[in-house]
């Protein structure tokens, strides 16, 4: 039998509902797949997804650690740039960089410090 691997999903720490729905939903434009609480009060761990990129958000102490980077390569960068600019999200205005890997990138930082590396190769 082959090894394969399917789809990885990275987990990042987050610390208030609210400010990870207005980052990763009202911001980028993620949608909520599901949340999942283990019971009332407890903490919260949801998934999101837009166009082929799934993240899982979790309020679980020992999920994550925050400060973590995801690196996502994707197409239509400048697109998704400014798409995400004209909402005014008013505590960040990421740029579009060349960096030496053949490719353009955009880094957006979390609430929590989590960074997501969206990169567009070159042609």
């Amino acid at each position: 039998m082959t090894v394969s691997f399917d789809t990885t999903v990275p987990v990042l720490r987050i610390f208030s509902v609210e400010k990870a729905r207005e980052f990763y939903v009202d911001y980028l434009g993620f949608t909520i797949d599901w949340e999942h609480r283990f019971e009332d009060g407890m903490p919260l761990y949801l998934q999101v997804s837009r166009n082929g990129l799934t993240l899982h958000l979790s309020e679980h102490h020992g999920d994550g650690t925050p400060g973590s980077v995801t690196f996502v390569r994707m197409s239509g960068l400048d697109e998704f740039h400014r798409e995400i600019s004209a909402r005014g999200y008013r505590y960040l205005r990421p740029g579009i960089e060349d960096v030496p890997w053949n490719a353009r990138m955009m880094q957006v930082i979390d609430p929590f410090g989590n960074r997501i590396r969206f990169n567009e190769y070159k042609a």
